[in-house]
């Protein structure tokens, strides 16, 4: 139910994206109930590189001394040939002077339990399979497949690639003709990638570990459609990603997926050099697989779009991946945050809910599509034709000058939450504007003057 003119928020997925938007709606006490369909949360994927774009939110929230603590820094991404000759690609000590922050690498594990932590238990469901949305004029409900029901004022789709809420949204709208055609075409998936992290590894025997920063070394195949990295982190886990190129298929083509997929392509890759070394051998792929748990190995695919529509009535999308995603969820709270609220009525006007769902799409979309197309250049390196050497020479032999220019460029989008204090704003690149900061920031400072107001008016008084 909507409590004292706040909208209630239904959270369908607990992803990153969906863990981020209820830490942050639990710090300005918007109600919310996040519904995850799996019986325990398992976070897919090895590690995630935080930095500078998340970090300041990371300090609002109280939990940045942790992560930086879990995680380790790393300044450089190094290439390696298959004879383990390293090759330095890509340099990120600059972004300390540009942005006031470093790199970090921390497993995806660690991440999320850091995020699960900031959400009270009972707000998050487990085993909620979701089977329809629907909308009335002022209301949004939800049917689980365990026969339950749920309502409330807006639903977020956090639910990843193949998300149930899309699903059915962009249903609704191609049966009333309102679906743009791109929209429906479904996801293109040109790489496929094997991802895990093993156990504890002995530094004493695998020197790696000692070093203080996380070194984060990738391997190109030079007649095979692979790559390969791995990345060290604080915990002494070694964390590694595959990635097959080439293999082009849509949505709905449905790959063999799955265990016995995964292990299909571990078989394939095995026999792989890492530039890990125990003594004085490279350890393979197969000896990292050897040390991973199966339940921390999956196979999954890298989906290429951004889609054009992202809400409709009552019902809006957040991004899938890691800082995408929470930047999504920061914007969503700001505009909530900033939404005008009525403590006469449980009712929050659809005509309220569509223009804060305007006004998200507007500011986010744009910076979607600048990170999609960041992304689609760095995937050129992964090529094995003449474009993807022109890249990769490109980016070995570009200037240290246009290096900063690219860096400051790629990580000016660092925004904050409008209703939190405000992190004083650090380094020498500028920062992107951020209108759902400012509209939440501009509430935020009214009330804290209001309240001050109010204080002295009661001290007056007594």
């Amino acid at each position: 139910m909507t409590s004292q003119g706040k909208p209630t928020v239904l959270i369908v997925g607990a992803g990153l994206g969906g863990l981020m938007l209820g830490t942050l709606l639990e710090k300005i006490k918007i109600p919310f109930v996040i519904f995850e369909r799996t019986s325990f949360i398992k976070p897919l994927g090895s590690a995630i590189s935080i930095g500078p774009p998340i970090l300041a939110l990371f300090q609002q929230l109280g939990i940045y001394e942790e992560l930086v603590r879990e995680g380790l820094r790393y300044t450089s991404i190094v290439e390696h040939r298959d004879n383990m000759q390293p090759q330095p690609f890509q340099d990120f000590t600059p972004l300390e002077e540009l942005t006031g922050y470093s790199q970090h690498i921390i497993a995806r594990p660690v991440l999320y339990d850091l995020l699960l932590r900031q959400i009270p238990a009972n707000k998050i469901l487990l085993n909620k399979r979701i089977l329809s949305i629907m909308e009335d004029d002022d209301k949004v409900t939800i049917h689980a497949a365990d026969n339950t029901i749920y309502k409330g004022d807006l639903v977020v789709g956090a639910d990843g690639a193949y998300s149930v809420v899309r699903k059915q949204m962009y249903e609704k709208l191609k049966r009333r003709g309102w679906l743009p055609k791109g929209d429906d075409e479904g996801l293109p998936f040109n790489y496929t990638c094997l991802v895990g992290q093993t156990t504890y590894m002995d530094p004493d025997k695998f020197p790696i570990f000692k070093n203080p920063s996380s070194q984060v070394l990738s391997v190109r195949g030079i007649d095979i459609p692979y790559t390969w990295l791995t990345f060290t982190t604080a915990q002494s886990t070694c964390c590694w990603m595959v990635i097959k190129s080439g293999e082009k298929f849509g949505e709905n083509d449905n790959p063999e997926w799955g265990p016995n997929a995964a292990k299909q392509m571990c078989d394939e890759t095995r026999d792989f050099r890492t530039p890990i070394k125990g003594g004085d051998i490279y350890l393979s792929l197969g000896d990292l697989y050897d040390r991973t748990p199966q339940d921390r190995i999956s196979k999954v695919m890298l989906e290429e779009k951004v889609f054009e529509t992202w809400y409709h009535g009552r019902t809006v999308l957040i991004g899938d991946g890691a800082v995408t995603a929470m930047h999504d969820a920061l914007a969503l709270a700001n505009l909530l945050y900033a939404l005008p609220t009525n403590k006469t009525t449980s009712t929050i006007p659809t005509a309220k809910i569509r223009q804060l769902l305007f006004e998200y799409q507007q500011e986010r979309r744009p910076k979607a599509q600048a990170t999609f197309k960041n992304s689609r250049v760095l995937s050129f390196v992964l090529r094995k034709d003449l474009v993807g050497a022109m890249v990769r020479s490109a980016s070995k032999n570009m200037p240290v000058w246009l290096w900063r220019i690219f860096l400051a460029k790629a990580f000016g989008n660092r925004p904050q939450a409008g209703f939190l204090e405000r992190v004083e704003v650090k380094g020498t690149a500028a920062v992107y504007p951020s209108p759902s900061m400012e509209k939440a920031r501009a509430v935020f400072e009214e009330r804290k003057r209001r309240g001050a107001a109010d204080a002295t008016d009661s001290t007056l008084t007594v």
